[in-house]
């Protein structure tokens, strides 16, 4: 099923009108009806009752975007929403880690109380809990230093605010988040391989497979880097999805013999 972007949008937020001045361009894009006067819409091209939203030269119209445009903002505030979920849980994990490394030796009694407890449980269904490795992987965190648990969550909280900052901007569709998403997530990708080759999850495969579809997405369908005619190509592909720009190319071809 194919989904029309442009009137899903228009559904939502309503139309978009504009009435240029130059007149054959003015005439394309106005109509009069019995119930009054009406104008196509800049997003989805049907014609919406009442006077415009805008009026003006063509080429100070509003740029509104639409089609494969409108397609591309959707996908980018979907990554968005992940960037700033994501976020989110890092700064709770940098909190609770920040809260350890302050009540490390309280965590540690408190952990070894219930340790002697719950091992006679254990043992009757014949699981040894000393020789557990989620047990053990907690142990060794009781031997960290102080400064050390400081340092990790200082860490994990700059990873959040890049997350975060990363979320907001491509809620807004800046150019410049598009980048920083494009180079942040490649740092880390290497990263993300090492620890398949450690353990293997879903979640590990997932999140890695998200992560390279993002940036090769991004770096493509955006032209970063000068990559597939860069910046200059982009906005040509914006320009050119412009109802106005279409209807503009539409009367010149028309002028043309």
């Amino acid at each position: 099923m194919k989904i029309d972007w442009d009137r899903r949008t228009c559904a939502r937020r309503g139309h978009v009108t504009y009435a240029p001045l130059e007149p054959e361009l003015r005439e394309r894009l106005h109509a009069s009806t019995g119930l009054g006067e009406a104008w196509r819409c800049l997003r989805c091209g049907d014609f919406a009752l009442g006077d415009p939203h805008g009026s003006g030269p063509a080429d100070q119209a509003p740029l509104v975007p639409r089609g494969k445009v409108l397609r591309d903002i959707f996908i980018l505030r979907f990554l968005a929403v992940e960037r700033a979920v994501r976020g989110v849980f890092i700064v709770l994990v940098a909190v609770a880690v920040w809260k350890f490394s302050n009540s490390q030796d309280a965590v540690r009694r408190l952990f070894d109380d219930y340790l002697n407890v719950l091992r006679p449980v254990f043992r009757h269904f014949h699981y040894d809990l000393d020789h557990s490795p989620v047990v053990g992987t907690i142990q060794k965190t009781f031997g960290y230093k102080h400064s050390t648990l400081v340092l990790v969550a200082v860490l994990l909280l700059v990873y959040a605010l890049i997350e975060i900052i990363e979320g907001v901007g491509l809620w807004r569709a800046k150019r410049w988040a598009e980048y920083l998403t494009v180079v942040a997530t490649a740092i880390f990708l290497p990263l993300e391989i090492y620890e398949l080759t450690e353990k293997i999850s879903w979640l590990k495969i997932a999140t890695l497979a998200i992560n390279i579809l993002a940036v090769l997405y991004i770096l493509l369908g955006k032209r970063l880097f000068g990559l597939r005619g860069g910046h200059a190509a982009f906005e040509a592909e914006r320009q050119s999805a412009s109802l106005l720009e279409v209807e503009t190319t539409a009367g010149v071809g028309a002028l043309t013999p």
